[in-house]
């Protein structure tokens, strides 16, 4: 008997020493999250990717079976790329799949979560950028507007309510599951690195802008703001959405925030953010939310919504560089600064 359990010990022995040794997870400093690429991540037509690859140098290819595109890094291993895949479903899987990765050590980690979407025309033009400090999503019921009361501007109203905007108190729980508010001050402190930035314009883009009459901040050439995201799993466009989500975001911020940017991913990431810091896997302090508008989110004078829909994205190529200037240029001083930044949040 001792002979045998000799030889199962020893056996057991060998196979310790002979396996690969687990390799400690990389201490990543600053995660940047896209929502898409178009073709490959370096020399053809740019998508959200291509100029975080090839401008800050994400030569390496990490392979990552949770996601829906491989992982990109740098040398040195302290930040990764995350292509996530489009819309709230893709958003949340992915940002789970990272976190949940032992490969990674993402305690310490920034994350700026970077994309184009649809810009309000009363608060900023195309091309323009704006920090967020709160992600919102538009959990709700809805009536079609043909049955909706003659009254109501539009048919969606918050879930639980009886009418429109008329429920009194937001219950802690509709709040919980449409507010993600980010860390104030880091926000604040981003858009003051970025402000006085000139962003890229071009001559066809201002003539396009031009034609948004009564909108003086459309007309501006890109600028940085501080604005809020709005999230929907739906590509809404028109002037009667758009003043929907003015209004939700008003709603659901208490009145402290401004509907800038409409997307599909933000409060999908940022709820995977919520799991995963209660998991102590992230810091959801350390999260950014960085939008350029493409295109308006609705129509100019004279123009249908279906009209205004059918443009495809005039401003994207000025939203991709505008997205990459200002997400940069606080990235790089963050790691810069790595000796402070690390332990202490910048604007605290």
């Amino acid at each position: 008997m001792r002979m045998r359990f000799g030889c199962v010990l020893s056996l057991f022995l060998f196979i310790a020493m002979t396996l690969p040794a687990q390799q400690k997870p990389w201490p990543v400093r600053a995660v940047i999250v896209v929502t898409f690429e178009v073709g490959a991540d370096t020399g053809d037509a740019p998508g959200e990717f291509q100029y975080w690859v090839e401008r800050e140098h994400l030569d390496e290819v990490v392979d990552f079976p949770g996601g829906v595109h491989p992982l990109r890094t740098n040398k040195e291993h302290t930040i990764l790329g995350m292509v996530s895949g489009e819309a709230l479903v893709n958003a949340t899987a992915s940002m789970m799949a990272l976190g949940l990765d032992s490969r990674f050590d993402l305690t310490h980690a920034y994350f700026l979560i970077n994309g184009i979407a649809g810009v309000d025309p009363l608060v900023a033009s195309v091309g323009s950028a704006a920090w967020a400090s709160y992600a919102v999503h538009d959990i709700s019921h809805e009536i079609d507007s043909r049955e909706a009361p003659a009254d109501w501007p539009y048919g969606f109203y918050v879930s639980g309510a009886h009418g429109l905007n008329s429920q009194g108190p937001l219950r802690e729980e509709r709040v919980k599951a449409d507010l993600f508010p980010l860390n104030a001050k880091l926000a604040a402190w981003a858009f003051a690195q970025t402000k006085d930035l000139k962003l890229v314009d071009d001559p066809k883009l201002a003539e396009f802008r031009a034609g948004f009459t009564g909108f003086p901040n459309a007309q501006r050439p890109p600028f940085v703001l501080m604005g809020d995201s709005l999230s929907s799993d739906v590509f809404w466009h028109g002037a009667v959405m758009t003043q929907f989500a003015r209004d939700w975001v008003k709603l659901f911020t208490g009145g402290k925030g401004t509907f800038a940017m409409t997307e599909m991913e933000d409060s999908a990431f940022m709820a995977a953010i919520r799991r995963l810091e209660a998991m102590h896997r992230v810091d959801g302090e350390r999260v950014m939310i960085l939008r350029s508008g493409s295109n308006f989110s609705q129509q100019r004078s004279g123009q249908t919504a279906i009209e205004s829909a059918s443009t495809r994205h005039p401003g994207e190529m000025v939203a991709f560089e505008s997205a990459w200037l200002c997400g940069s240029t606080v990235l790089h001083t963050i790691l810069a600064h790595w000796d402070t930044s690390y332990a202490k949040i910048p604007g605290q």
